[in-house]
């Protein structure tokens, strides 16, 4: 390869450079920033509600023919779906990365239109809503009262009317969840009054439907000769309390007229009254906002958090808006923690290549060389579409130390040129780079092959890989061509001899460093020059070591612990408390109240927001969760600050409290999966058996899964022992009355649970009428005798005379998993055990325990790293066989490649013996920086073996070739390992914000490095004599006499005298 012509146009080497570093510029101001790449897969939400209905009518009802049809939608991996005692029905379906979102979320809603005729018409009149959005929250705010003058009511309207809106308008906004009530206009019956008038609730229901309407009543004068026409108007739907008091249920003869508001008390209330909240103790209602499959999450943060800090100026006064946790807080400490650490690495990297090179000229090609290649890349990310996220900026840190090392090569080979002599720094560039420019290239070409098979890998992982490997790739590509270029030319511009016109050496510090260096570094060299020559003389001892390397390295894999993504303190902790079945939303208030200001006496909270009503399993009475927010990182710097030490501290405290069950976890650590970081466990019930037996069987298996070391705690808030009442009609009092069974149940519905029977419109915006029996009239069991059904002959009965109640127990909500009977769990790894680990603690408990028809399944990112498993081997196999087959073009053998290959696993082992040693677990971050290993280690191999190949061919002894080989590329190597190691030690001694993910890749690379360098310096020479010898008893060698380079001639010649000289030394 000709490359004299950028030594000669130092210009146009320098307007390449140029132009790569000017089109990145353009490229990273056009890449979006995130937490992670685009893995979580998309989800669809098929939401509907059925009022007054119970779990087990929901799930017949409305639940099974809604499954039944969306069951095998294009590209669905699996569906969830809730039914709730509060009538609520809810489906999720995950679909296979990569899904068109849009076309997921029309697909199902396809199959749902499919199955309107099959639902109940109350369900069909409040509708069906399909959502796309991921599970994950973006972000949680609460508009709160801070002097209690604004009711949780007033809070939760104003977010419905002029908050939420708006939000939802952002693009990439799925979903916005407001933890309060919606306003509607109840009606509150009377049913003693009622059963006076010998009304019932439909009577009431009618007398709405045909007054309270919007009516087009027409013109008058249209179409005719007349001067004026005049456009006639009907007043509509009704507005206020009053308005509906005066709506007429019956009108007699003599001119008597019952109104509404004489049998019924009617007020501006909420639809459902599901939820209380507070933040800090003070009225509050909390917002979630969820994301669609796609999108960009910090854009979206950055939006929210510019609408919401406009809102804030618009607020009536006594409110507040405080954002409890967004994204992007942890995203961006995250990346300025990454930032941090890239410029230190650089910092060091200069440093270690300033020591070795001892001039501050050589320094600067090298840093010259980061700068195009790091910058360079960006142009590629926004090309094939990447963003700047967590896996892409640790990548960019990694490749410091591996774009630099084609850039010390040709500094070195251009200096090793001055020490032989050479006067010109013309001569020198251009001399150095005729041997030069194919090493540079193959090595290269070989890294790069480690990174572009994996690329392919599909799934999470596949994911992360691919856009680790390719940016890694190019930001190498780039520094080749850069070392091609741009370095050789910097070269013969600012490069000096280290010797006088005369000959004599300079004074300067520079110089008497180099000299002070050069002799340490030369005895150094001889000494591991007797090194080489022990293992060279001892084959069976190299043959061992790599054979003990591969025993270890495949025990240290299957000990380590493994995981996904390491967790991270995001400074969140969500608490859910689950009460005794049947407590109401007030006496589980008071309850919450009680954790709440445990919770607060905990020194590193600084907020707590509180639902009460909701929690991580969905609606429910005796359910709630906290929000609680820590203070900032660098306000928490100490080991008893950390998030898991903060929820030791919960679990602490609230133990004594005997009325509540405590569940405290962090975050999840992907967007887009879990709501927190606990395993998604789905127990399935395949016969469709006794749902007693079925919870009776999910008992043992959460006790047989507290007893493992691996699981802190499994737990499950579902519970069958519920208080209900079981209605029974005696049909045969009916037909002897004169009424019809449904017709008892209707009126018993419409009391008791309440109907939605029209519309209003207020603050620009349409809300539901309900109508329901007064609170105070349905108590108990006996307020049955106080509500009355009206029989054929007009007169009442009771509705105790036709329906007898029957004290029964059961679940608050019914849970099915692809079509399934299901039991939600959740279970949270131990301290010192990974996710890796407590993911197979289940598996293995399962085998063990669940018996026949019995199964469990992963939900969420548990699924994700079930699926996962074998993955690292798959991926080592792949990296190793590219680098194979490379080098075997290379060296037109089959055999040589195996010296450069062999020293890999000493590597490898490294990595894990120093994740095992400082506790690490074996995730994606630890598995992409052995993937860079595997590259860098061969790529430094390669240096040893093409300089030993070389020196062979001019006809040098194997031996001799291998020694000189050791020696002479020690520098370069060393160089290689220490740029690297000194790169990634601020990394593998980070603290604070993603420390965790910071220390598994920094660690795995500098245990790596430390010890594969140190194998592969004194085991690559003799594998080389060894292959090569195999090599030459297949194909003799053919030696070259015309070796161009006097260079390579005179290392022969004074081999052949070194080695005649021993032999005679021998003899004697």
């Amino acid at each position: 390869m000709n490359l004299r012509i950028f030594i000669e146009r130092p210009v146009l080497s320098a307007v390449l450079s140029i132009v790569i570093v000017v089109v990145g510029i353009i490229g990273l101001f056009t890449l979006p920033v995130e937490q992670y790449p685009d893995i979580a897969p998309p989800t669809v939400q098929v939401y509907t509600a059925y009022d007054g209905a119970s779990a087990e009518t929901v799930q017949k009802s409305v639940i099974a023919p809604l499954e039944e049809a969306i069951n095998g939608v294009e590209d669905m991996t699996y569906m969830t779906s809730s039914a709730s005692n509060a009538g609520s029905a809810e489906i999720t379906i995950y679909f296979k990365q990569g899904t068109d979102p849009d076309m997921a979320a029309v697909n199902v809603q396809n199959r749902v239109s499919k199955a309107a005729g099959q639902l109940p018409a109350e369900v069909t009149r409040v509708g069906v809503s399909v959502n796309k959005r991921q599970n994950g929250m973006l972000q949680i705010f609460t508009l709160h009262s801070p002097d209690s003058s604004l009711d949780e009511n007033f809070l939760s309207n104003y977010i419905n009317i002029n908050l939420k809106p708006a939000i939802l308008r952002i693009s990439g906004v799925g979903d916005v969840q407001v933890m309060g009530g919606v306003y509607s206009m109840r009606v509150w019956l009377k049913p003693d009054v009622m059963a006076q008038y010998k009304l019932i609730p439909s009577d009431v229901t009618a007398a709405l439907a045909s007054q309270n309407i919007e009516a087009a009543t027409g013109s008058i004068g249209e179409n005719s000769k007349e001067a004026k026409a005049y456009t006639m108007k009907y007043r509509g739907r009704l507005m206020t309390p009053e308005e509906f008091g005066e709506i007429v249920i019956r009108s007699t003869k003599n001119g008597e007229v019952l109104r509404l508001k004489e049998i019924a008390n009617i007020s501006l209330g909420q639809e459902s009254y599901s939820y209380q909240g507070s933040f800090n103790g003070k009225p509050g209602v909390s917002c979630m906002v969820y994301q669609t499959a796609g999108s960009n999450a910090t854009e979206i943060n950055r939006e929210i958090d510019a609408f919401l800090a406009d809102a804030s100026k618009r607020l009536p006064k006594g409110a507040e808006i405080t954002q409890l946790m967004s994204t992007n807080e942890f995203l961006f400490a995250s990346i300025h923690e990454v930032l941090k650490t890239l410029i230190e690495a650089i910092l060091l990297v200069i440093l270690v290549v300033y020591v070795f090179l001892q001039d501050i000229r050589s320094t600067l090609i090298p840093l010259v060389g980061i700068f195009v290649s790091l910058i360079g890349t960006f142009a590629f990310m926004a090309l094939v579409g990447f963003s700047i996220n967590l896996i892409t900026l640790f990548a960019l840190v990694l490749v410091i130390g591996t774009v630099v090392d084609d850039a010390i090569i040709v500094v070195e080979a251009v200096q090793s040129k001055f020490d032989s002599g050479y006067r010109s720094p013309y001569m020198a560039s251009v001399d150095a780079m005729k041997g030069l420019s194919g090493a540079i290239v193959t090595t290269s070409l070989v890294f790069m092959a480690v990174f572009i098979p994996v690329s392919f890998m599909s799934g999470t992982s596949g994911t992360f890989y691919t856009q680790f490997g390719l940016t890694m790739a190019v930001a190498v590509g780039i520094s080749t061509i850069n070392a091609l270029t741009l370095s050789p030319a910097l070269c013969a511009l600012i490069l000096r001899p280290y010797t006088n016109e005369d000959g004599t050496q300079k004074q300067n510090f520079a110089a008497r460093f180099r000299r002070a260096f050069n002799a340490a570094f030369e005895s150094l060299s001889e000494r591991y020059k007797k090194g080489v020559l022990f293992f060279i003389r001892r084959k069976w001892l190299t043959g061992a070591f790599v054979a003990g390397t591969v025993v270890i390295l495949a025990l240290l894999m299957n000990s380590t612990k493994t995981g996904l993504v390491p967790d991270e303190d995001q400074g969140l902790v969500f608490v859910a408390v689950s009460t005794a079945p049947g407590n109401s939303l007030y006496a589980t208030d008071g309850i919450m109240n009680r954790v709440e200001e445990r919770i607060q006496q905990i020194p590193q909270v600084k907020q707590v927001l509180k639902v009460t009503g909701w929690s991580m399993g969905g609606a429910g009475n005796s359910s709630g969760i906290f929000f609680v927010r820590l203070t900032p990182w660098d306000e928490r710097p100490e080991e008893e600050d950390h998030v898991q030490a903060v929820i030791g501290q919960i679990y602490a405290r609230t133990g004594d409290i005997k009325d509540a069950t405590v569940f405290a976890m962090a975050p999840g650590m992907i967007p887009g999966y879990d709501m927190g970081n606990a395993l998604d466990i789905q127990m399935q019930d395949k016969a469709g058996g006794d749902l007693t037996e079925f919870f009776s069987i999910t008992r043992q298996f959460i006790d047989s899964l507290n007893q493992r070391p691996e699981l802190a705690m499994a737990f499950s808030s579902f519970e069958i022992n519920y208080p209900q009442w079981q209605v029974d009609v005696d049909a045969a009092k009916c037909l002897r009355a004169g009424i019809m069974p449904d017709e008892v149940l209707s009126t018993l519905g419409g009391y008791y649970g309440g109907s939605y029977v029209s519309n209003f419109n207020r603050f620009s915006r349409v809300y539901r009428v309900m109508v329901q029996a007064d609170p105070n009239y349905r108590l108990d069991e006996a307020s049955l005798n106080r509500h009355f059904v009206r029989l054929s002959n007009g007169e009442m009965a009771p509705l105790s005379q036709f329906v007898t109640l029957t004290k029964v127990y059961g679940a608050e909500s019914l849970n099915r998993f692809n079509m399934y009977n299901s039991i939600a769990l959740n279970a949270m790894p131990a301290e010192g055990y990974s996710s890796g680990e407590a993911i197979r603690a289940v598996q293995e408990t399962a085998a063990r325990v669940l018996p026949a028809n019995y199964d469990f399944d992963f939900g969420g990112l548990a699924r994700e790293e079930s699926n996962q498993s074998n993955t690292t081997i798959v991926i080592f196999a792949i990296c190793l066989l590219m680098v194979y087959l490379l080098l075997s073009a290379l060296y037109e053998s089959f055999f040589v490649p195996f010296a450069v290959l062999l020293s890999v696993p000493a590597g490898l082992m490294g990595s894990f013996l120093f994740a095992k040693l400082l506790g690490l677990e074996n995730n994606i971050y630890l598995q992409t920086g052995l993937i860079m290993l595997i590259g860098l280690l061969a790529k430094t191999a390669i240096l040893l073996t093409e300089y030993a190949t070389e020196r062979r061919r001019a006809g040098m002894s194997l031996t001799s070739a291998a020694l000189i080989a050791a020696k002479d590329r020690l520098r370069p190597i060393l160089m290689t390992a220490l740029t690297m190691i000194f790169g990634m030690v601020p990394l593998m001694l980070a603290s604070g914000v993603g420390a965790n993910g910071n220390s598994s890749l920094g660690t795995g690379v500098v245990g790596g490095m430390l010890v594969g360098t140190l194998a592969l310096l004194f085991i690559v020479p003799a594998m080389f004599i060894v292959f090569q010898a195999i090599q030459e008893k297949v194909r003799p060698i053919q030696f070259d006499a015309t070796v161009a380079d006097w260079q390579i001639k005179e290392e022969v010649e004074k081999a052949d005298e070194e080695r005649k000289q021993y032999l005679e030394n021998k003899k004697k």
